[in-house]
């Protein structure tokens, strides 16, 4: 399979994608769509107030925040942040205006409670 490229994703070309639903308040459009031991890419647009409940991380996650902010338990992160979250971590991600993010998963999360 040769490499995928996305042309101006991160100057706002992320407009244009068409998102399906993922989560309560959470769209998603896959980049990558991988199985329960492959990564996953996807682009996810939360609406303000959305969340995702505390889960721990099988795999590395690597999130580069597109627009808005971004929240967990270890602060707030504004576009152009860049989190990692190694094998073994938790929190749980919220955002209150809303924010889209870019994010590449190594295995999926294992959800272990409600959102914030």
């Amino acid at each position: 399979m040769p490499n995928l490229a996305f042309a101006g994703l991160a100057d706002g070309g992320w407009r244009d994608l068409a998102f399906e639903p993922f989560r309560d308040g959470v769209t998603v459009h896959w980049l990558l769509r991988g199985g329960p031991v492959e990564p996953s890419v996807a682009v996810l647009k939360y609406q303000p107030g959305a969340g995702v409940p505390r889960h721990r991380h099988a795999g590395l996650e690597t999130i580069v925040v597109l627009d808005g902010t971004q929240s967990d338990e270890n602060g707030n992160y504004p576009a152009g942040s860049v989190i990692l979250n190694p094998v073994g971590t938790e929190h749980s991600v919220w955002t209150k205006d809303g924010c889209v993010v870019l994010i590449q998963w190594d295995l999926p999360v294992i959800i272990l409670g409600e959102t914030k």
